[in-house]
Formats: C-alpha cells, structure tokens, sequence
C-alpha cells in the first residue's frame, strides 16, 4: 500500500493554515473547495503523498461540515489518514472478507483555483469516532495526483497510533493491507513527526 495523504483537521481554515505556516516555515498551498463546505491547504511529504489542512470552507460563511468532525472541532488535530491501493474495489472486498468493513465507495471532486477538476473515489464509513486511525482507501482514476503540482516540500520521519485495544486495531490495519507501530491508550489518536526548516514538529 502506498501513502496517499494525512489529514489535518483545523476549524478555522485561514487560522489554521497560518499557524502550521508559522510552525514549519513552509507555506501550505490552496488546493481547492469541496462539495459539503470545506476546503483545504497542501503540502507535499515526498513523491506521491502530500498532507492536507481541511477546515470550514471560508467562502462559504456559516458552513458547520460534518466531515472529520469539523462540526464540532475545537482544536486542530490530525484524524484521519489514506492509502492508494492498487486496485479499490477488490481491496474493500477483501477487507470485508477478513472482517473490516471500509465503507462504500463514493466519487468526489474539488476544483483547483485555477479551474483543473479533480475527480476520485474513496471509502466512507458511517462512524462519529473523532480520529480513525485505519485509513480509507482512495482512487485518483485519470485525476493528476495533488502531490504532482509543485507543492511545497516536508519530510514525514514517523506516523503511528494509540488505540485502547492495541490488537484490534492491527487486525483492521492488516485487512486492509496497512501497518502502523501501534502502543496502548485510552483514546484512539494518530501521531505524525514532520522534519521541517523550523525543526520537528509533531502533529497529533
């Protein structure tokens, strides 16, 4: 499985992009808005994957999405991660077959600004939890890929995950072809270590 992207849930967008700016050195770019009231800010992590900053769409005055709980976000937090698979459809029948139900299938898009449609399809599971640290599944199809446009650059140096039942959550992983060092917590959380001008920083 390849890395696709980390997503970084902010609830003021313009806020949030600012501080991560001023955190790293490194100017997150616009990436675009999607259907639903969000929008987001990229930055590359190496060939092929890119991290994004998503938050209420601040062209849209009054958007309260659902997605990775932005609803009722207070804090910025890193909630969610995905993986590209060769092949979508049969990964998520797979999953299914060793007892980790991905979500269906749904098609997305945004549009970049400066016009290119971006069109792909991802899992979605039906689930409240505020962080998921098994990654949905993602297709680009013919789409170039966000972490192709020049985007300025990070280093991802670790990404692992605490979760209360340590075992289970490795069984998912597996089901779905992913692998996390995983330690024991309460509470489900994701832990990304990034090498940037500033130093490290650790997003959690």
């Amino acid at each position: 499985m390849t890395l696709d992207h980390l997503v970084y849930a902010v609830p003021d967008l313009r806020a949030g992009v600012a501080a991560f700016a001023a955190r790293t050195g490194v100017e997150p770019v616009a990436g675009g808005s999607h259907p639903g009231g969000t929008a987001n800010h990229l930055v590359g992590l190496g060939p092929g994957s890119y991290l994004e900053i998503i938050g209420p769409d601040p062209d849209q005055p009054g958007a309260r999405p659902r997605a990775f709980g932005l609803e009722t976000l207070r804090e910025p937090r890193l909630v969610a991660w995905a993986i590209r698979p060769g092949d979508l459809d049969e990964t998520v029948r797979q999953a299914r077959e060793h007892g980790y139900d991905p979500g269906d299938v749904h098609p997305l898009s945004r549009r970049t600004p400066d016009g290119l449609l971006l069109e792909w399809r991802l899992t979605r599971r039906d689930d409240p939890a505020a962080v998921r640290p098994v990654p949905f599944l993602i297709d680009w199809g013919d789409t170039p890929h966000p972490s192709d446009s020049g985007l300025p650059q990070l280093t991802l140096e670790s990404l692992t995950a605490s979760h209360p039942d340590p075992g289970a959550l490795r069984r998912d992983l597996s089901a779905v072809g992913a692998r996390l060092d995983v330690t024991e917590d309460r509470d489900p959380a994701l832990r990304a270590v990034l090498a940037t001008p500033n130093g490290p920083l650790t997003l959690t």
